[in-house]
């Protein structure tokens, strides 16, 4: 089979800016920490091979996009860009900033109302104007993950508590380390949740 031949899926990656995201993205990309890390300005794109249901009779090879978006308010009138075809959904936040966790249902809000304006560019909106009830009928697949968890003492880490929007929004949570490819190696927990996210997104486009 010929890549030409492969399907692909689209991910946005979004969270505040400096949380982490191009660490995360090249870890799941690359299955090793990223050594120097900058800004993203606008978005990049990092792409991972994902086996389908992998070991089943349905098994098949799909590529996944991973659109890292750069978090910078000076950017935010011209993110939406990005924000169509979309398949899945990552919100990030970073474990050491509440206020980054609290932002997520804006990052959420602002992908939302861009899909349900048509396109048009009234996509922004303010933490103010969160609203979990944006997600009734909406099916896209979210994952939520915290990263930096190694920043976190150890009473911290044991008394991380569920992530109120992805409870609110029926995602499931993964909290890890980027800095150590061990947080996400083959048959780990983590590597698992993932896994079974990419096959969610994928179900989605049949």
């Amino acid at each position: 089979m010929s890549s030409i031949d492969i399907e692909k899926v689209k991910i946005l990656v979004v969270g505040d800016s400096g949380v982490g995201k191009s660490s995360l993205v090249h870890l799941i990309c690359h299955g090793q920490p990223i050594l120097n890390t900058s800004y993203t300005i606008g978005a990049s794109l990092d792409v991972k091979i994902h086996e389908y249901k992998e070991g089943t009779p349905a098994q098949k090879t799909c590529f996944v996009e991973f659109w890292d978006i750069g978090g910078s308010v000076n950017h935010a009138n011209s993110r939406h860009i990005f924000y169509t075809a979309l398949n899945g959904i990552i919100l990030v936040h970073d474990l050491t900033n509440r206020k980054s966790h609290a932002n997520l249902g804006k990052w959420l809000s602002e992908i939302l109302q861009r899909e349900q304006n048509n396109g048009s560019e009234r996509h922004r909106t303010s933490v103010s104007e969160y609203d979990p009830e944006q997600f009734a009928g909406h099916h896209t697949p979210i994952l939520v993950v915290g990263v930096k968890k190694d920043q976190l003492d150890t009473q911290r880490q044991n008394k991380l508590q569920s992530s109120s929007i992805a409870e609110e929004c029926g995602a499931d949570e993964i909290n890890l380390n980027c800095t150590d490819a061990k947080h996400l190696a083959p048959g780990t927990t983590n590597a698992v949740k993932f896994s079974r996210f990419f096959d969610k997104v994928k179900e989605g486009c049949q």
